[in-house]
Order: structure tokens, then sequence, then C-alpha cells
């Protein structure tokens, strides 16, 4: 499939009602998450990933909805503590928060999509009441467990509201990485009104969209992010909504992320560092269907790359195995048509994962033993976002001489 020839289907946008031109197909996807046995691969789902953008409030969007059970249930595998790189993200950020909006007496902070508690431990800790809501009940259960509260539940406005009546109204609502993946904003934000002090702030991070263009993160798309945010169109729906985007600040975590702080309107004064980004989102021209067509194009060539690099080293007898069963794989692995026959197995750190295949391509995931005994000529890295992390812990495998390949922001070898 050629990204640059899709056909310009529209529907109306999520947040404002405007038209939503379609500008990338991925084509038929399975669910990111959907690590199976072998016995349920007859039975596993497909859907068209395909995204547009809005032409009035610019908001990047997934074309058609997966339900969010089939997403976000008790068999959930992700973990977000697996990464000590993210570990220690949340923790700085949760002291970050106990000494400025949290700081004071009987604070309460609610975090939107909990997963297994990393960032509410430091919070629970410094002993201030917290509740995390999260849909996924095992990923819950292990923040339960490190005496975490948590409710079992999909975060909207019945919830919010349910949460107020219980606890009171909350100082802070947090979320990361979870934003993006709800489509019903007006439910979340309605909830967010409901929940939220007067002079509470709501702060969530995503991935961002400049720096998925800029850097070809083509593989930051897939069927958890419903939205790709930019500055820009998070500002646009905080209004939508009746609240005021008030703060944007730029990080590099998962290949760049903004972190946004919304507020209710004449809370607080919108930032130097917002108004920058909103400026150089201008500049990006990040709102235009041709921006996403020269996106497209390059999309194109790094399947082909990576496709000629895989054939060829596997053509010369030598060995690839993958790194990294990411829900990002998943989109590479599809849209490239890689399999165990260019790639026998990937192997990843997360217990849920191992001994089941990987959705789509069907591609075993093995233990990190595996990956050792003995090591491959190459490794595919597909949790690059990592790579620093990663590569410091497989440094052997290097040693060794073995060589790294990645496909970010081009194809390369290292």
């Amino acid at each position: 499939m050629d990204l640059s020839k899709t056909l310009p289907t529209m529907v109306p946008c999520r947040i404002c009602g405007g038209t939503v031109y379609e500008c990338l197909d991925f084509g038929r996807q399975p669910l990111s998450n959907g690590f199976l046995k072998p016995e349920d691969v007859p039975h596993e789902r497909y859907y068209r990933l395909a995204v547009g953008i809005c032409t009035a409030c610019t908001m990047v969007q997934q074309v058609h909805e997966v339900p969010r059970q089939l997403m976000f249930h008790d068999g959930y595998v992700y973990r977000a503590s697996g990464s000590s790189l993210m570990r220690k993200h949340f923790e700085h950020y949760a002291e970050h928060l106990l000494a400025t909006d949290l700081n004071g007496e009987d604070k309460f902070l609610v975090e939107i999509g909990c997963n297994d508690g990393v960032m509410l431990r430091a919070i629970h800790e410094a002993g201030v009441r917290h509740l995390g809501v999260d849909p996924s009940g095992g990923a819950a259960r292990v923040a339960e467990e490190n005496g975490i509260r948590v409710r079992i539940d999909f975060f909207e406005r019945a919830t919010a509201a349910d949460v107020r009546a219980k606890e009171g109204p909350a100082d802070v609502i947090f979320s990361a990485n979870t934003i993006s993946h709800i489509p019903y904003l007006d439910s979340v934000f309605g909830g967010v009104d409901a929940l939220l002090a007067p002079q509470g702030v709501f702060i969530f991070e995503d991935r961002y969209l400049g720096d998925i263009i800029a850097r070809t993160y083509f593989d930051q798309i897939y069927d958890e992010h419903f939205y790709l945010f930019s500055v820009e169109s998070v500002r646009a729906a905080a209004e939508q909504y009746g609240f005021q985007l008030v703060d944007a600040e730029h990080m590099p975590v998962h290949g760049g992320s903004i972190r946004y702080t919304v507020a209710r309107p004449g809370v607080r004064e919108p930032s130097a560092s917002l108004l920058a980004l909103l400026e150089q989102e201008r500049e990006m021209q990040l709102g235009r269907h041709e921006t996403f067509a020269g996106f497209a194009g390059r999309i194109n060539g790094i399947r082909d790359d990576l496709v000629r690099l895989l054939k060829d080293l596997h053509g010369d007898g030598k060995r690839i195995l993958g790194y990294g069963a990411t829900s990002k794989s998943a989109t590479v692995t599809m849209f490239c048509g890689i399999d165990s026959g260019l790639v026998p197995y990937i192997c990843d750190t997360t217990p849920g994962k191992q001994g089941r295949l990987a959705p789509g391509s069907h591609i075993p995931v093995r233990t990190p033993d595996a990956f050792r005994d003995p090591y491959p000529d190459y490794a595919l890295l597909f949790a690059w976002n990592h790579a620093d992390e990663i590569m410091a812990k497989e440094r052997t495998f290097r040693e060794a001489g073995g060589r790294w390949i990645l496909y970010v922001p081009d194809v390369h070898v290292i």
C-alpha cells in the first residue's frame, strides 16, 4: 500500500464537528496489544488504521474507532513501570507536584489511566490523598498491592461525578499517555469539569505530533492512539469544552512528548513556553494536509528501505531478531510485511507477552535470555524510544559484534 495515494475520505471531527480529511491509511491492522496464544490466531480481530486532520480545529484523529473494551481490559499486558527511564520520569514529576500544586493540607490528586501506579507510588508514599482510575484490572491490582487506591473503571463524566460526590474536588487531575487513547474527549472534559476544584489544574502528557512528523515516527500511529495531539489542537479542544490551555512543556520521553496544563478560564496566565510552541507549529505547518503528504512519502521510503535491508541480510545468511514487543511494532510489521521468515522471534521483558505471538505478524515473543543464547547478528529495535536504556543493558551484544537496526527517523544500522 502506498500511503501517499490515500483517497480523500471525509468524516466529522470528534471534537468540533468540522470536516476531517483522511490523509494516511495503514490498511489492515490487529489490536496492537493483542498478544495471542496459538489457538487464538483464527479469532484475531483486525480493523483499518487510517487517520485524518480536521480542517477547522486541526485535530489529527483516527477515522475508525476501535471499541475501547477490546483494547483496555483485565488482561491488558502493558506495565508502565517496566522501564527504569519512565519510573524516574514519573518520580521526578511527582516530586515537582508535591512541591507545587499538591503542597498544602488535604490535597487530592486523581490520575486517569494510572496503570500499575508508577506515578502514584511517590504520591502515596508522601501521604497525599489520591485515586487512580483505570479500566485495566490486571494493572490496577498491581498498583493496589503497593497500597495505591484505584477505581477500576473508564474515566468519563459519570465516573468523575461519582468520585466528586464521594471524595470531594481534585486539586490536580493528572494523566500520562492516556488522553490521546480516548475518542470521547467531550465526556472526559465533562468529567474534569465535574471533579476539578475551581483553582485546580488538569495536567496530561502525550506523544507530540510535531516530533512524530519531523522524525517520521510513523509507528506511533496505532489503534490505541486515537488522537495525535499538537499544541494548537489541544488549545482548540480545551476551549471547545470550556477550559483554557495555559502551559505546554516539550519533553524527550517517547521520542518527544508535550506536558499540557489546562485550567478554568482566567485561573492562570498562558506561559511563554506555550506561546513559543504555538508559533513554532505555525512555522511547521502542522495543520496542513500537504504536510501529511510529505510525511506519507517518507514512510513509504522507510518501508522500502527496511524490507530491502532485512531481505539482503537474510539472503547473506545473517540472523536477525526483534527486540521489544511494543504496541508500535504491530504497525511496522503489518505495514512492512515483516513476519517470522525474516525475524524468527522478538525478545521482550514483559511476562504477559512472553510465550505468545505478536499481533498480526504472529512472530513468537520470547524472554531476553533467548536473545543472548546465542546472540543474533542483528537486532531490529522496535522499542527505539528506550534505545539508550536497552543498548546500555545489552552492551555485551555490541561487544560480541552484534549490530542494532533502527528504522526512525530513517533506516540505519548501529
